[in-house]
């Protein structure tokens, strides 16, 4: 028994000292909830990639929006299908996050990038998925939109209006904040849930009053229609953006996952140095032109990827607490209860 006992404490050991170096890792590389910092090649990462290569992941489905320019990039030039050889990488692309987070949910996907609320009401409906990391803040990268010749001056104004948005996603916390700020009551208010393009088709045709949107598409229309800006997310949502994965992955992969905030962050720093190779990679993928995806990156700050802190926690229960006020979602949750950490 003795004998049993002085054998497995070597192997704990250096399974503890294995999690805090990676841990320390990302803690350097991340910056923690500023990320601020680019990730830092070290030897460790020959060891990352040992124990990738000594166990592969089988298939790895990556759910992603045209709002998700570091995943965009590494798609673009097939960069996970070289760091990974033996996993079968699939990438699949949603209209908004609430679509995605449910494909993640029922087995769909493996990973995958959201705004703030997709995964508060994911989670809120019991949805098996984890918070694995986490961007900066672009409160510039939405707003809410009016016609050009709208009455709507101001966010006072929204009071009794038609208001398009996706139903569950960063635009409706926007709109739930931009409610709050103008002194109204949310049922002051119409909401009226369309995905994005259908949004922007109620849009054009006056159909509703005023659209709550996210760049690209938020650009895209600005360039394309006359508009104006009520308000962006600036003083009012951060404009948060998370990577989900599944807890199968997040459990029995996590080199893998170090491994994508590796390449997320260094496809981060291509679109900063490399600004035009980079709006051609975007526009070749996304379709739209490229004065649209060059304002779209005007208002992204740098976005390298790192693991969540308690900061970045507690912005995200704010945003769970506001919908749970509205009874918007069917439960409270508790953020930190989903949010992945290595050493668990």
């Amino acid at each position: 028994m003795t004998h049993e006992l002085s054998s497995r404490v070597p192997q704990a050991l250096a399974q503890t000292n294995r999690r805090r170096e990676l841990l320390r890792l990302l803690a350097v590389s991340a910056g923690a909830w500023g990320l601020t910092a680019p990730f830092t090649v070290t030897p460790a990462w020959a060891q990352v990639k040992e124990k990738v290569a000594a166990k592969p992941l089988p298939q790895l489905r990556i759910g992603y929006q045209k709002s998700a320019v570091n995943l965009v990039i590494l798609k673009q030039q097939g960069v996970l299908e070289k760091r990974f050889p033996n996993t079968k990488v699939s990438w699949i692309e949603f209209p908004a996050g609430p679509q995605l987070l449910e494909a993640l949910s029922v087995g769909a996907l493996e990973f995958g990038l959201t705004g703030d609320a997709p995964p508060v009401f994911a989670q809120a409906a019991g949805k098996d998925l984890y918070y694995v990391g986490a961007e900066p803040a672009k409160p510039e990268s939405s707003a809410v939109l009016v016609s050009q010749d709208s009455p709507i001056k101001n966010l006072a104004d929204l009071k009794g209006k038609k208001i398009a948005l996706q139903k569950g996603s960063s635009a409706h916390y926007l709109l739930v904040r931009a409610v709050e700020k103008a002194g109204l009551q949310w049922s002051d208010i119409q909401p009226i849930y369309l995905t994005p393009a259908d949004a922007r088709a109620a849009f054009e045709r006056k159909s509703v009053d005023a659209w709550v949107i996210w760049d690209p598409f938020y650009a895209a229309t600005e360039l394309a229609l006359p508009t104006r800006v009520i308000t962006t997310g600036v003083g009012l949502s951060g404009n948060n953006s998370f990577y989900l994965s599944s807890t199968a992955l997040a459990n029995q992969y996590p080199e893998v996952l170090l491994a994508l905030f590796e390449e997320l962050t260094r496809a981060d720093r291509f679109v900063q140095e490399h600004r035009p190779e980079a709006i051609k990679l975007i526009a070749n993928f996304s379709g739209l032109d490229a004065g649209v995806v060059s304002l779209f990156l005007k208002r992204r700050p740098r976005s390298p990827v790192g693991l969540l802190n308690a900061e970045a926690a507690a912005s995200q229960q704010q945003v769970a607490d506001a919908f749970a006020r509205l009874a918007l979602i069917p439960k409270s949750v508790r953020v930190s209860d989903i949010v992945w950490r290595f050493a668990r």
